[in-house]
């Protein structure tokens, strides 16, 4: 093969930002060997918690595979277990995945050739994984084995299965596809416990246990323990001679299949490139785990609750069917029934701790922020004045320039007159615009620029409104005395509100309309 047979790292995992390294080229070196690369594959993966015993079960497979002729084949009892790196003690030993660089050729019942994959995974729960680590190595080494050894200590605890889901579950958000196969489920189950194993059993073809008893006090504890079998507990060695003959037969041995499609040693090396890529980029969710989860539906219910309460307040206020109400009352009302949600989120009894329920009061703070700004749309939108706003503005406008334009001719100021009349003219065209875009909803940009034209006028006549009214004062038939006095006391009563430039104005046009008075008198008018 070229390299000497023992464990080869091919998935790295960094320690500082928790990235994923395929080593394609130690990867190529095991999988396009000439003597494997074209045939079918094997891959048997250990996978399960740390120190538990992973690669210790991975070594008697490599010894088995090296003497399967041999009845014997465990070996003397004073002889050492070599193989996967492995040790006693609580700290983890393998990182990543390995492969075992020697691949075996095993001869099926029905003459064909597959190749035999030892794979070890990094141990799941250590102390410097996060559970992405963790996910993701169980996830590839579930994708690219064809049997996968979940190794457990003690009993099947519902943890270990909902672990086993997580695990599953983010490798199949990985896949297009999955084979469906039934799985046995006990009716008296909870629902959740039901959904928990149809799910495991959804992501595997097969699924069967074994049962091996405790290696022996000194196999976990003794640090000088080095696989020797007089150390090793006779239960677990008669155990052991019936496990590993059992998984590594050859009618047991199952190839490796992606989409009913049976896989090469060649295919297997660009599968592992494609699936690294994957859990290389951004596009799959981050996995939680079980208390986060928890934490994060907690909140979220509380979330939810407490937008609940102000909408359903808010809505005895200002609800679709309700007339329209004064903004300073609703606004008043908005703080009342903001503060009580807020209150009631506090209140709520959630898990995850202060910092991390503080996100999603700040979360809820927003959104009832955005609820408040679309009910206040909605009431103003109730409001019969804000609704015909702009064509009120506009015939305003149009009346008010009719007039100015006569009092202009009336001064002599043709001109100016004519350009009042252009702009009334305008003002008519935006008028029969707008209500011509109302009618049809199209040219929604060019209704909200006359919408907002509209408005600006408005605000400027609240500020000056008291020209407004002395230039409709001005415009008074001049026929008769009684008329023209009725204009000039208008006038004064105006010059004694206005400032000192608006007084001069007044008192300037005031000897104008004597001028024409007296003009009109001779001309006989």
């Amino acid at each position: 093969m070229g390299i000497k047979p023992g464990p080869v790292q091919i998935i790295t995992v960094s320690k500082d930002d928790h990235s994923f390294e395929l080593n394609t080229e130690a990867l190529s070196q095991i999988l396009l060997a000439p003597e494997v690369r074209d045939k079918h594959v094997v891959v048997l993966s250990v996978a399960g918690a740390f120190r538990k015993g992973k690669s210790f079960l991975l070594d008697f497979m490599i010894r088995y595979m090296h003497r399967k002729e041999n009845k014997n084949w465990l070996g003397r009892d004073d002889e050492p277990l070599t193989g996967f790196s492995w040790r006693g003690g609580s700290e983890p030993e393998t990182t990543g995945i390995q492969l075992w660089s020697e691949v075996f050729v095993v001869q099926k019942s029905d003459g064909t050739e597959v190749a035999v994959v030892l794979m070890d995974t990094q141990g799941a729960f250590d102390d410097q994984s996060t559970v992405r680590d963790c996910a993701t190595i169980f996830a590839l080494s579930t994708m690219t084995s064809s049997i996968q050894i979940y190794n457990l200590s003690q009993n099947v605890q519902e943890d270990d299965l909902q672990q086993l889901q997580l695990f599953t579950e983010y490798g199949r958000l990985a896949l297009d596809e999955i084979f469906q196969k039934p799985f046995q489920v006990k009716e008296t189950q909870h629902e959740e416990l039901q959904t928990v194993r149809e799910h495991i059993h959804s992501c595997f073809t097969n699924i069967s246990c074994f049962l091996l008893p405790h290696p022996g006090l000194k196999v976990a504890t003794s640090p000088a323990f080095k696989g020797q079998l007089c150390d090793v507990s006779p239960e677990f060695k008669e155990q052991l001679q019936s496990l590993i003959p059992k998984l590594l037969h050859p009618d047991w041995l199952t190839e490796k299949e992606i989409n009913g499609n049976k896989v090469t040693c060649r295919g297997l090396l660009e599968f592992f490139k494609a699936y690294i890529k994957i859990y290389q980029g951004e596009d799959l969710p981050q996995p939680k785990t079980m208390l986060m989860a928890t934490a994060e539906a907690n909140n979220l219910a509380a979330v939810a609750a407490a937008k609940d309460q102000y909408q359903k307040n808010m809505e005895k206020v200002c609800g679709g069917d309700l007339p329209y109400v004064a903004p300073e009352s609703l606004r008043e009302k908005h703080s009342f029934f903001f503060k009580e949600a807020i209150h009631a989120f506090s209140s709520t009894k959630k898990m995850g701790g202060q910092e991390f329920c503080d996100r999603y009061q700040a979360q809820l703070q927003k959104e009832l922020e955005e609820m408040w700004q679309s009910l206040s749309k909605h009431n103003e939108s109730k409001n019969l004045f804000s609704a015909f706003r702009t064509p009120a503005v506009l015939f305003v406008l149009v009346c008010l320039l009719y007039v100015l334009s006569g009092v202009l001719l009336f001064v002599g100021l043709s001109t100016v007159a004519l350009a009042c009349d252009y702009s009334l003219g305008l003002i008519m065209i935006a008028m029969l615009t707008w209500a011509f875009i109302r009618y049809s909803g199209q040219y929604r940009g060019v209704g909200v620029a006359i919408d907002q034209a509209a408005g600006v006028v408005l605000e400027q006549v609240g500020r000056n409104g008291q020209y407004l009214v002395l230039l409709s004062s001005l415009y008074v038939p001049f026929k008769s005395t009684r008329g023209s006095n009725w204009c000039l006391k208008h006038m004064i009563d105006l010059n004694n509100g206005l400032g000192k430039k608006a007084a001069h104005a007044v008192e300037g046009i005031s000897e104008k309309c004597h001028t024409f008075k007296s003009v009109l008198k001779k001309g006989g008018v």
